[in-house]
């Protein structure tokens, strides 16, 4: 098996350039982990702010740019990914950057709010605004010769657009989200909401990250639009803001505090990674921890190695992994063909699971198979009744916003834990808005000894655009009043 390409797995890559005069600039967003970095640079010199695991791509603008890597800059310390800032600097010479609070192992240049470096033309000013992470510092980058060129500002996890950082992903390090939100306030109120209109926003996340709780598909905006649209950054006292913040937030993954440890740590290299091995028919079925088939949810109902848990390739399939695998077990991979046991591969190591031991191709496997029946929503409309159960596994807000009625909301990151909660002799189907989530919570199911289990296919999005019945929770509307 070809071990290992660079490649830029995740499905869904965006890359957004810009050049300003002799500025270059591209944004680059993962949408599997709705992760966005950047790269900018001047005459000779680039900065890459917030990379990726996986750093090739950053390494061939520059060459492209005919430009030196001069920094590797953190805007603090993510929870949600692994960063290649270590390789990355390695690779090219750079200096890594992080906020003066960073506690990090490897040399870093810690910057004071207010210090100013340069690159080429540019001049890089950062703030400092502590409040989704202690060590958290936004970056403005002003073009030096071009005096009304708008500022661009690299907010990281202080910002979105659409939302703000959420304050309480570091209750490991014994801050409470009443401490962080105090912080995330002072920081918006007094480093970011002074700056002029026409400054634009580029955050380190898009829709779908777990960083904040309801961030806008846009990958940029004006902190004038801003001040219009997000709801953090309406006129309010900083006892209400934090209040609003904080609420309802969703359950944070276990992999987030390793993640965000790991990488004031350092990572190692992609390339040194040990790379799995082979496994026979038997192998697979027999293997000493979790097996996981990266297929798409109708090729795993109809056939797949027992026990097995379905996280699909073509959704957010390594948050959900990080979420559901405690890290440091042994994985097997079950897929279709080698590339896709290599993007699975690269994906867990992007949230730092780096113990996949084997793989197996499902064409290859002659062992034992299981199954999960996959069902309509027309099919689930005729069939409920009070000798089933029938389980909604989104988030909470999700599904207090519309649900199909009789669904009861056991959401996906907790379902392991409260099966205990269900009867697993009754026929049970579960649902999520698409499909995908729905699929991994029928093999979670299985696994805990559930009989009969169907998988909605078309989930709640079906439902509703079928017009069928659905129900809002009191807490939703409460919320919208």
């Amino acid at each position: 098996m070809k071990f290992f390409t660079p490649a830029l797995y995740g499905g869904k890559i965006k890359r957004f350039s810009q050049e300003v005069n002799l500025m270059k600039f591209k944004q680059f967003y993962l949408g599997c982990l709705a992760h966005a970095s950047y790269y900018i640079g001047s005459e000779g010199e680039a900065a890459i702010i917030d990379p990726q695991r996986d750093v090739n791509q950053y390494i061939a603008e520059a060459a492209a740019n005919n430009q030196q890597i001069k920094y590797v800059i953190e805007t603090h310390s993510h929870a949600d990914f692994i960063s290649g800032h270590l390789e990355l600097a390695e690779r090219t010479g750079a200096q890594i950057i992080f906020g003066e609070k960073a506690n990090t192992s490897f040399p870093t240049l810690k910057v004071k709010d207010g210090q100013e470096l340069p690159l080429g033309k540019l001049n890089l000013r950062f703030l400092e605004t502590p409040g989704h992470t202690p060590d958290g510092i936004t970056i403005l980058a002003e073009d030096t010769e071009n005096e009304g060129e708008p500022l661009k500002m690299f907010t990281g996890d202080t910002l979105f657009v659409g939302d703000v950082g959420r304050p309480d992903l570091v209750g490991s390090r014994g801050y409470t989200a009443e401490q962080m939100g105090s912080l995330l306030y002072d920081s918006l109120q007094k480093k970011i909401l002074p700056l002029p209109d026409d400054t634009i926003i580029y955050p380190a996340h898009g829709a779908g990250s777990l960083c904040g709780k309801s961030i806008s598909k846009d990958l940029w905006s004006t902190l004038g639009e801003q001040r219009v649209v997000n709801y953090a950054l309406k006129p309010m006292s900083k006892e209400e803001f934090i209040e609003i913040v904080a609420a309802d937030q969703p359950e944070v993954p276990a992999y987030f505090p390793k993640s965000a440890l790991k990488n004031l740590s350092g990572s190692a290299s992609l390339e040194d990674l040990p790379k799995p091995e082979k496994l026979s028919s038997e192998e697979a079925r027999n293997f000493e921890g979790v097996v996981v088939d990266v297929r798409e949810s109708g090729d795993f109902g109809a056939g797949h190695v027992p026990d097995s848990l379905n996280i699909g390739l073509e959704g957010q399939f390594a948050s959900w992994a990080g979420t559901v695998i405690t890290i440091g077990t042994p994985i097997a991979l079950v897929a279709e063909n080698e590339e896709q046991v290599e993007q699975a591969f690269v994906r867990l190591a992007r949230v730092g699971i780096e113990t996949v031991k084997g793989f197996i191709l499902m064409p290859e496997y002659t062992g034992e198979k299981a199954t999960i029946e996959q069902v309509s929503i027309w099919q689930v409309k005729e069939s409920l009744n009070d000798e089933f159960q029938f389980i909604d596994v989104r988030r909470p807000a999700e599904h207090a916003n519309g649900h199909a009625p009789q669904a009861r909301n056991l959401p996906l990151d907790v379902l392991a834990k409260e099966a205990a909660r269900l009867n697993p002799e009754k026929p049970t189907y579960v649902i999520c808005q698409s499909g995908y989530r729905s699929t991994l919570g029928t093999s979670i199911l299985k696994n805990a000894g559930f009989k009969k289990l169907y998988n909605v296919t078309g989930g709640t999005k079906a439902w509703i655009d079928a017009g069928l019945e659905t129900e809002v929770s009191a807490t939703a509307c409460a919320s919208s009043k």
